[in-house]
């Protein structure tokens, strides 16, 4: 470079002497203070802008139905499936997944998937004791499976993302029912897409009778006075087809999408604005939350009182009156109504329930009010059934002093304990038949909890022991924003080192986005020498026959 300029290439006559040090500090005092007044400028605007779409967005999404249904519709009532049975007593029982279009608004024709049918699915009973095959066809355009949730069985039958079945190919899963009476469901549960399938409408209910469930005298006349209710919530186009949208944008932001599709109309067992013609004095309701996201809490529109008879997994020891139950998705109870002649009650869900906090609470449907179904008495009931004052005799399931503890943290809406799901990872290894303590704490957000394969009961939320009538036999919990819920859990005895069982939140958006584990049930002497992998290369699909 030429001698005769500067560093930067000038000429030495055309260099300004730089300026002096208090000269530099005011001249960057009042650029930096210019720089403020800008930013001032742009950012009240915006914090205020945003601070108007949030209130829009807050006051838009609260919904509620009440005062606009005419109760016109007779709800359907889904039909038994009948079985065939072999020579040694074992009951056969088909069920083909498949498209189809169904009316659920009334005049609009709509996309949808079902089993044995356009929408939903039958509904399946049978004994404690009985030994059943379910023959699994897949029709639909993707691979799926069916889970029986609830279900103690072994885990290569447990129809989960381990178990899926090709399009075009049948599934023949076999065990024999160990449990006692319950009211269970089945629904699909491919890898990362469980709430497309099941909010496409392949789901049913799965019912299991025993000798002491049916000396009971309670409402039992399946279809009459013994009646299933799949409570699902959907949005729709104005075409009538289903929209899979969340809220996106600033609802995600602040928390409207991140619970999963929350849908402004309600269908009952695929029926929309439906009624019940109530025969009975006494009525009971197989309650399911079907939904894929929404929390209803659930209850009558005059208050009256009801007694919830049974949990997810079973009979309760005693009735409980109630007049508020709150159910998250996959969540079921069973309830008996008291109605007089002429009385027509609506099951409703109100606010309230999900201690999620502001603004949680109305971005996760908590402020929303639906009105799912009438109830219509006619002017002579039928007075035969009873809610005795014991139910279940059973022993409540109790921990051991050395019951081993588990802990399980759920974290924003895809992981536990800091992991995403990995179908090749074993999270945890358990003792076939064992009995321990999980205790699982909500994240940031709503969350629930389910375990294959399991019953258990509810030890305490954050410290506090739990409603009487949650303190029965469950498979499913709701985890309250930065709770901690403490379960006993009972394991079954079906070994298998190979093949795992999950556990998750239920609300499917998070399921799907890897809020899941693994674990597999050993031998006791075999619980440190398994291997914490999975080979998934030819055991993911089923392939069975066309």
């Amino acid at each position: 470079m030429n001698s005769s300029s500067d560093s930067a290439g000038r000429h030495p006559a055309t260099r300004k002497s730089a300026p002096s040090w208090p000269r530099r500090f005011w001249r960057r005092r009042r650029w930096f203070g210019k720089l403020m007044v800008v930013a001032l400028i742009v950012t009240i605007p915006v914090g205020a802008f945003f601070g108007v779409v949030f209130t829009i967005t807050y006051q838009d999404v609260r919904a509620d139905n009440t005062g606009t249904l005419r109760f016109a519709n007779e709800v359907a009532i889904p039909p038994l499936l009948e079985p065939r049975i072999d020579g040694e007593g074992g009951k056969h029982f088909d069920l083909r997944m498949q498209t189809g279009h169904s009316e659920l608004l009334s005049g609009k024709r709509t996309e949808t998937w079902g089993v044995n049918g356009a929408y939903l699915g039958p509904t399946i009973r049978a004994n404690t004791g009985d030994h059943v095959t379910m023959h699994v066809t897949n029709d639909l355009p993707e691979a799926s499976s069916l889970h029986w949730h609830g279900m103690r069985l072994p885990a290569s039958m447990d129809g989960g993302p381990h178990q899926e079945v090709a399009p075009k190919q049948t599934w023949t899963p076999e065990w024999t029912v160990k449990q006692p009476a319950a009211s269970l469901w089945y629904h699909p549960h491919p890898h990362g897409k469980t709430a497309k399938h099941v909010y496409q409408g392949v789901s049913g209910m799965f019912l299991i009778d025993d000798p002491e469930s049916r000396n009971l005298g309670l409402p039992g006349d399946y279809g009459v006075d013994d009646i299933p209710l799949v409570i699902q919530d959907k949005k729709f186009a104005p075409d009538g087809s289903l929209d899979f949208s969340r809220a996106g944008g600033l609802g995600d932001a602040v928390g409207a999408g991140g619970t999963g599709i929350l849908g402004d109309t309600i269908l009952v067992n695929g029926t929309h604005d439906p009624r019940l013609s109530v025969t009975s004095e006494l009525t009971r309701l197989r309650v399911l939350n079907g939904s894929t996201a929404r929390i209803y809490n659930i209850g009558f529109d005059d208050n009256r009182a009801f007694q919830v008879i049974a949990s997810d997994s079973g009979l309760l020891p005693a009735p409980e009156s109630r007049e508020r139950i709150l159910l998250s998705p996959g969540e079921r109870a069973e309830i008996v109504v008291r109605l007089a002649p002429g009385e027509a009650p609506v099951l409703r869900s109100f606010p309230g329930g999900l201690d999620a906090g502001f603004p949680t609470d109305r971005f996760a449907g908590g402020d929303d009010t639906f009105d799912l179904i009438q109830l219509r008495a006619g002017d002579d009931l039928g007075q035969d059934a009873v809610v005795p004052a014991t139910l279940a005799r059973g022993e409540q399931l109790q921990a051991p002093p050395e019951a081993r503890v588990r802990r399980f943290e759920l974290g924003g809406r895809s992981s536990i304990n800091g992991q995403s799901m990995d179908m090749s990872r074993i999270d945890e290894v358990v003792a076939a038949g064992a009995t321990e303590i999980w205790e699982i704490v909500g994240g940031g957000g709503p969350h629930n909890f389910h375990i294959h394969d399991v019953a258990f009961r509810i030890l305490d939320i954050d410290g506090e022991p739990p409603a009487a009538w949650q303190a029965g036999r469950k498979d499913t919990v709701y985890l309250p924003p930065g709770k901690t819920v403490r379960v006993v859990v009972d394991f079954g005895t079906d070994v298998d080192p190979d093949v795992p069982y999950m556990y998750h939140c239920h609300l499917l958006y998070h399921e799907d986005s890897g809020m899941m584990g693994q674990f597999v049930i050993v031998r006791a002497d075999q619980v440190d020498s398994t291997s914490r992998t999975v080979n998934t290369g030819g055991e993911g699909h089923h392939h069975g026959h066309g």
